[in-house]
C-alpha cells in the first residue's frame, strides 16, 4: 500500500487549538506530533496520493489557528511505513479490567489474571483511546455494558468502542462511520481480536439509525453534528438505555445539554470534563 505524507511544522503554543480544529471539523487523516522537550510540533497528514495531499493541505492551512512555520512538501511513503509512523504515539492503557494495547506489543504485554485485552492497530483512523474524547466514552461504556446488551457506535473510528463492548459481553454490536478507511481498519481490528462475528462495521451516517435502537448508543462526534441530529440520536435509544455523547469542547457543553434537554426533558443527564473536552450521558426513562 503506497501512500503520501505531508508534514508541516506549526508553532508549539498552537497545538491545543490546532487539535481542536482537527476534531471539531472532523478532518480525516490528520494528526499532531509533539516534541515537548524541544517545544516543536507538526501537523501530519497521510493520503492516497500527492495531489490529494496538496488539496487537503490547502484546505487545512486556511483553518489552522496559526500558519505553518514553513510550507510542507509531500513525500511518498514506502509500503507499510505509514503504519510504523503511528507507533510512536499509540501507548497501551487501561480502564478497570480492560486493556487497550497496540498489536506490536502482543508478544511482550502480560495483563493481570482475569483482565481482558483488546489488541489494536489504529492505522490512519481516529480513535486509539489516547484522545480525551475516546477515553470519556470508554469510561462510560465499561460499567454500562452487560451480557445481552445491544450497543451502537456512531462514528466508530478504529473500532475501539464497539470492540470493547463486544469484549465486555454485549449481545449485539453495530458500528458505522462515514470514512471507508476507518471501517476497513475497524474490521481489521475485529479480525485481530477474533471478534469479526460479534461486531458489524459498515459505512454510513446518522441516517442509519432510523428504525433502530440500542441499550447503549455512543456518538463521539463534534458538537454541531450532535445538536443537529439530537432527535435521531435520542430516538435510537431503547427505554432504560443510555446515550453517551462525546467530541464536545467543554465550552460547548451547555449548548449541547440544552439542545438535548429540549427534545428529551425527562432524561437524566450527567457530564464530565477531561482537559478541554467534555461528555454528556443521557439516560432514557
Amino acid at each position: 500500500m503506497s501512500l503520501t505524507e505531508i508534514k508541516a511544522e506549526i508553532p508549539f503554543d498552537a497545538v491545543e487549538a490546532s487539535d481542536a480544529v482537527l476534531l471539531e471539523l472532523g478532518l480525516e487523516n490528520w494528526s499532531l506530533l509533539e516534541d515537548t522537550i524541544a517545544r516543536r510540533a507538526w501537523v501530519v497528514g497521510i493520503f492516497p496520493d500527492d495531489e490529494t495531499a496538496r488539496e487537503r493541505w490547502t484546505t487545512l492551512r486556511s483553518l489552522l489557528p496559526s500558519g505553518p512555520l514553513s510550507e510542507p512538501t509531500p513525500r511518498a511513503l514506502a509500503d507499510g511505513e505509514w503504519r510504523d509512523s503511528y507507533r510512536q504515539h499509540f501507548q497501551a492503557w487501561q480502564f478497570g479490567r480492560l486493556h487497550w494495547v497496540p498489536r506490536w506489543e502482543r508478544e511482550s504485554f502480560r495483563p493481570p489474571p482475569g483482565d481482558a485485552v483488546l489488541w489494536l492497530d489504529p492505522g490512519m483512523a481516529f480513535g486509539t483511546g489516547n484522545h480525551e474524547t475516546t477515553r470519556l466514552c470508554v469510561e462510560r461504556l465499561v460499567p454500562l455494558v452487560r451480557p445481552g446488551s445491544r450497543v451502537i457506535d456512531a462514528g466508530c473510528g478504529s473500532g475501539i468502542l464497539a470492540l470493547s463492548a463486544a469484549l465486555l459481553g454485549a449481545r449485539e454490536v453495530a458500528a458505522f462511520d462515514t470514512d471507508a478507511e476507518a471501517v476497513r481498519i475497524s474490521r481489521e481490528n475485529a479480525e485481530l481480536n477474533g471478534l469479526s462475528d460479534r461486531v458489524s462495521f459498515l459505512i454510513g451516517d446518522l441516517s442509519w439509525l432510523a428504525g433502530r435502537q440500542g441499550d447503549v448508543l455512543l456518538a463521539n462526534i463534534q458538537a454541531d453534528v450532535l445538536t443537529r441530529h439530537a432527535r435521531e440520536l435520542t430516538a435510537a435509544v431503547a427505554p432504560g438505555g443510555t446515550l453517551i455523547l462525546s467530541g464536545i469542547l467543554a465550552a460547548e457543553l451547555e449548548l449541547v445539554r440544552t439542545a438535548f434537554a429540549e427534545i428529551a426533558p425527562a432524561w437524566i443527564s450527567d457530564s464530565r470534563t477531561l482537559g478541554e473536552w467534555a461528555d454528556l450521558a443521557l439516560q432514557r426513562p
